[in-house]
């Protein structure tokens, strides 16, 4: 439909301003993460046929000839493309790599199949704006037999925080808005998630998986789920929030495994962490079980957002069951 066309039109858009690129490409612990991948596994990479999903600057497919790729086909649907082939010219790499300018969908390359497919697919809460399921269509359509899709494992984790500043900053600051109070405009902050960084100090509970994906071998219908949690409390606490986040393998095929992490102990990414304010606190102590389920499914207004429900109790009320739902648009 004309509203939908209009998101997508927004999403590819955005991915033509030259501050976002610049933000991802100065994310060192992302970029170098696939670049010492490919790098440090130039046997996977030597005489293969390579296809960048989303290859926005062209900098994987730049990498991925200079660790020996026969030829890297790379596809990108924003007008990014055309300063990527400049890119490629500039680097003189124009003969191992091709750029296309289109949907993933709908080009077609010279090649009925690839060898490996490399693509930097996730975004925050690891699966917003559904650029894994371009991946996987890929994958279904141009990958041979015994190819490979990279990154190919990846985690989504929950964890319980306690922070009295971060609280305040985010919760209390409403109560009193230069001598106002604002609590419609609080009431937004337990609906729509914050993607901030959170001080590791803040974690109170051990994290907990809700969803790990195998790029070679997952389904589109895999990324929307219902799972139950269990969040081990590890010191006494007030518990205002849940924070998430992942974790990235290349593992499948590789001499040399890489992995990297977006986690609050972590050294901070473009991703941060993804918080979800609960409209209840819970007070824990340590040893203390935090029980409910999270379902993730897609906003039925914007495919590429998430709609996120989410039940929890207090570990000395079992049977009492908190609901939120919030919307990542």
């Amino acid at each position: 439909d004309d509203e939908g066309e209009e998101e997508l039109d927004f999403y590819f858009n955005s991915y033509s301003h030259f501050g976002i690129h610049e933000e991802m490409l100065k994310d060192r612990v992302r970029t170098e993460s696939y670049r010492d991948f490919m790098l440090k596994n130039g046997d996977l990479f030597r005489d293969k046929v390579v296809l960048d999903v989303g290859c926005g600057t062209g900098i994987l497919s730049m990498i991925a000839a200079r660790a020996g790729a026969k030829h890297v086909y790379g596809v990108d649907m924003s007008t990014v493309v055309y300063q990527a082939r400049e890119n490629v010219r500039e680097n003189g790499l124009e003969g191992s790599v091709t750029l296309f300018k289109g949907k993933v969908e709908e080009v077609e390359l010279p090649v009925a199949h690839v060898d490996i497919i490399v693509s930097e697919w996730m975004g925050y809460f690891l699966i917003f704006e559904s650029m894994l399921d371009t991946v996987l269509f890929a994958r279904d359509k141009w990958l041979r037999p015994g190819g490979v899709v990279h990154p190919d494992q990846s985690s989504i984790y929950l964890v319980a925080l306690d922070d009295e500043e971060h609280k305040n900053d985010r919760l209390r600051f409403w109560d009193d808005v230069y001598g106002y109070r604002m609590s419609a405009m609080r009431r937004s902050v337990f609906v729509e998630p914050a993607v901030e960084v959170v001080r590791p100090e803040s974690v109170v509970s051990a994290p907990h998986v809700i969803r790990s994906i195998d790029a070679n071998t997952c389904q589109v219908a895999d990324l929307t789920f219902t799972v139950p949690f269990a969040l081990v409390v590890q010191r006494d606490a007030t518990v205002y929030a849940l924070a998430s986040y992942f974790d990235t393998l290349f593992e499948r095929d590789c001499a040399v495994p890489v992995m990297f992490g977006t986690g609050p102990e972590c050294t901070p990414t473009h991703w941060k962490q993804t918080v979800l304010f609960l409209e209840h606190e819970l007070p824990v102590k340590r040893g203390d079980v935090i029980t409910g389920d999270i379902t993730v499914d897609r906003l039925a207004s914007n495919p590429r957002g998430l709609d996120i429900k989410l039940h929890y109790s207090p570990p000395d009320q079992p049977d009492v069951k908190h609901f939120q739902r919030f919307k990542m648009e």
